[in-house]
């Protein structure tokens, strides 16, 4: 019987809230689409999938893209998570640390905020 290698994603994720539409362009989802797929492609990044939560607030984790992805996280099916910013993940500070500091790295998920310089560098 022959194993086909499982091919992991590199997740894209997208956030806007009602809140962040008043800050302009530089947060809207398709300004955050484009960065994320340029970053991507200028580091390597293969097989990418976007994950967009458009009208979600921060302060909470029950958005129905990031409960998606982090379901494919725990599944084993994401390599990297890619992000503007922190603040796209999460504003509970707290909570988005232990995503990034515990849940990611026990499934091996490397995690980038690009505009906030964060990288695990925690895949395998």
């Amino acid at each position: 019987m022959e194993l086909k290698q499982q091919i992991k994603i590199t997740a894209l994720y997208c956030r806007l809230s009602r809140d962040d539409e008043f800050s302009g362009d530089s947060s809207s989802i398709s300004t955050q689409k484009k960065m994320l797929m340029q970053y991507a492609k200028e580091n390597g990044f293969a097989n990418c999938q976007f994950f967009v939560d458009d009208g979600f607030s921060g302060t909470n984790f029950n958005r129905p893209d990031f409960q998606r992805m982090l379901g494919m996280v725990k599944d084993g099916k994401v390599s990297t998570i890619c992000v503007k910013d922190l603040s796209r993940l999460g504003r509970d500070y707290l909570q988005t640390g232990y995503f990034i500091e515990v849940v990611f790295p026990e499934y091996k998920t490397r995690f980038i905020a690009i505009n906030d310089n964060v990288d695990s560098n925690g895949g395998d």
